[in-house]
């Protein structure tokens, strides 16, 4: 908690990062104004794409310390309104799992370039971004923690396993090598209970460090206080305190 007499100021603007296959991607940007050292995040936004609530949580980042980037993960597409964009995405079947781990790649990089960077890296998404920043963890070799908020399709059938999504995220778990903060809602079904259990469970049987917190009465997207059907605001605020203390032990 800040002092109310302290200087606060952040930078926040559009920038863009080479992703895979050297392709130009958007990405939103914010850090606190000063020299640092500060610790680094990526987020991924969820599946109703790179809208105004991510962009609002980035400079929610950048406010509480951290230097922040989200890449627009549909930016091949094209652009227009978010939801037109997220529309199209999905059509094709929605962004590769090669192509979001190496934009996230990209984005890390991009952090552990900055010199005000503390030397520390940590992922966050919700939704199909849980997903994306859960698979990025598994894959990626220089994360320090990761925070996944209602990851769908972590858990995924044999039915479920496309071109672009061809391996369940859980079976990438025995490479996680950086500790996991995992918040659901026990009404939710994409997670279900029983998939984070299944989850959970895949954790423990490699030994990996996680914490785990379930939410009654609540349901996929209780963060969304711009979505009234989902928001649940005690268990949001509950949410956003085990992150800020998560991140806060483990990137500094």
């Amino acid at each position: 908690m800040r002092s109310t007499g302290e200087y606060e100021g952040m930078v926040a603007e559009t920038t863009a990062v080479e992703g895979h296959n050297g392709d130009r991607v958007h990405a939103y940007f914010a850090r606190p104004a000063g020299p640092g050292p500060f610790p680094g995040m990526v987020l991924f936004h969820h599946r109703p794409g790179w809208d105004e609530w991510y962009k609002e949580i980035t400079r929610r980042f950048a406010h509480h310390g951290y230097a922040t980037i989200c890449p627009d993960l549909y930016c091949r597409t094209g652009h227009g309104e978010p939801d037109d964009v997220a529309a199209r995405a999905q059509a094709e079947g929605g962004v590769p799992d090669d192509q979001v781990v190496a934009d996230a790649q990209s984005c890390i990089a991009h952090l552990r370039a900055l010199p005000i960077l503390n030397g520390k890296v940590g992922l966050m998404g919700t939704c199909s971004g849980g997903r994306h920043a859960y698979l990025a963890a598994c894959r990626s070799e220089n994360v320090d923690a990761i925070v996944d908020c209602w990851g769908g399709r972590v858990v995924m059938g044999p039915d479920q396993l496309t071109d672009r999504q061809p391996v369940a995220p859980i079976d990438y778990t025995r490479d996680l090598a950086c500790p996991l903060l995992g918040l659901f809602g026990d009404d939710d079904q994409n997670p279900s209970p029983d998939q984070v259990a299944q989850h959970e469970a895949e954790l423990e049987r490699w030994g990996k460090k996680y914490e785990f917190h379930r939410y009654p009465d609540a349901g996929h997207g209780f963060f969304y206080y711009d979505r009234p059907a989902a928001y649940r605001a005690e268990q949001a605020l509950d949410g956003w305190g085990k992150v800020w203390d998560f991140l806060s032990r483990h990137l500094g």
